[in-house]
């Protein structure tokens, strides 16, 4: 008896699935789900939004988001990344589907999402040529530094820098706060 063969999911197949409290992501065909995080998880995203949102802002680089947002390279890919900063062009358009140029993308690591982050979503952002891909690991109190051409990451456990495109200065994030304690 043969095995029926696995489904094979579009962007538009997953924007169709129900809104359950999961998070659904396509890559290549292949279904992500995840189920919410928790609260380490959202804690060290909101430190980082806070952070990275007055940088990007108050330089004019562009805007930095939370998902859920619906960020597509083509009809088999739909990913929400936790954290990202879109380029200004883009962002003021106002529409996911125009934001493709993504400067710099963190995925805060969960229980549930370590190997989608660290292998099927952290190849998708290096083939699409995402300069920057950060992988945050809260539990290890350490921070992965991916760029297109890495083989392996850049761990950093002290501070990690982002330098954007232009003349700006660098973005400096004090990993010690960022993981702090409430």
């Amino acid at each position: 008896m043969g095995m029926a063969a696995p489904t094979y999911y579009t962007a538009q197949m997953v924007r169709a699935l129900p809104e359950d409290g999961q998070r659904y992501e396509t890559v290549h065909g292949e279904l992500l789900v995840t189920p919410a995080p928790r609260e380490l998880h959202q804690r060290v995203l909101m430190r980082l939004i806070r952070a990275l949102g007055d940088y990007v802002e108050g330089r004019d680089i562009g805007a930095a988001y939370l998902s859920p947002a619906d960020i597509s390279w083509g009809p088999s890919i739909l990913v929400q990344p936790d954290l990202f900063v879109a380029p200004l062009d883009e962002a003021r358009t106002g529409d996911w589907r125009r934001m493709r140029s993504l400067l710099l993308v963190i995925e805060v690591l969960s229980p549930s999402t370590t190997r989608y982050d660290r292998f099927t979503k952290r190849r998708l952002y290096q083939d699409v040529g995402v300069p920057a891909y950060w992988v945050v690991d809260a539990d290890a109190q350490e921070l992965e530094v991916w760029t297109p051409d890495a083989t392996f990451p850049t761990v950093e456990r002290e501070r990690a820098e982002w330098r954007p495109a232009g003349d700006h200065p660098p973005f400096v994030l004090d990993l010690r706060a960022l993981f702090r304690p409430l």
